[in-house]
């Protein structure tokens, strides 16, 4: 039985180890590194930091980063953000599923003069991967937008939601 526990253990940290370099292969792949990272370990929650989702308003009302702003993609303002959060100085972090689309979206804010933008590196995958909360409104939740199939291969921890109908 113990020898059955151990092959487990083992056999889950492959898994992890292999999703986050598939992770990491995906984003030196996709990502040009134009917006600095910030990592989950780096992140802190007590200071004051603009946290964006740039994600599909379906997969923000699924569940997002505490008092995340949904600022969409395709739908992006940028006219409403200076409007919104006009200091250019402020700390400001963007996020998508693993750190893409959120990638472009930090491209935009810093050619409108916004200075101190990052990009979470792997997204909200990565920031429940380790183990943080997530919510839907102001409740707790498990789940998660995976966007599709495909890309929730690289979500390890939480509830895998593919579609909203």
């Amino acid at each position: 039985m113990q020898k059955h526990l151990l092959f487990l253990a083992f056999l889950m940290f492959s898994i992890s180890l292999f999703s986050q370099k598939n992770l990491d292969r995906t984003l030196q792949q996709l990502n040009a590194e134009s917006v600095p990272y910030i990592y989950v370990n780096e992140v802190n929650t007590t200071e004051e930091i603009i946290v964006f989702d740039t994600r599909k308003k379906e997969e923000y009302e699924v569940s997002h980063i505490k008092n995340a702003v949904w600022v969409g993609y395709k739908t992006f303002e940028k006219d409403s953000i200076l409007k919104n959060f006009p200091n250019k100085q402020a700390p400001i972090m963007v996020y998508c599923s693993i750190g893409v689309r959120s990638e472009d979206i930090g491209e935009k804010l810093l050619k409108a003069g916004y200075t101190n933008v990052k990009n979470l590196y792997g997204g909200i995958f990565e920031w429940k991967n380790q183990g943080k909360l997530v919510y839907k409104n102001d409740t707790e939740t498990d789940s998660v937008h995976t966007f599709n199939k495909q890309w929730g291969k690289l979500l390890n921890k939480g509830t895998k939601v593919h579609s909203v109908h």
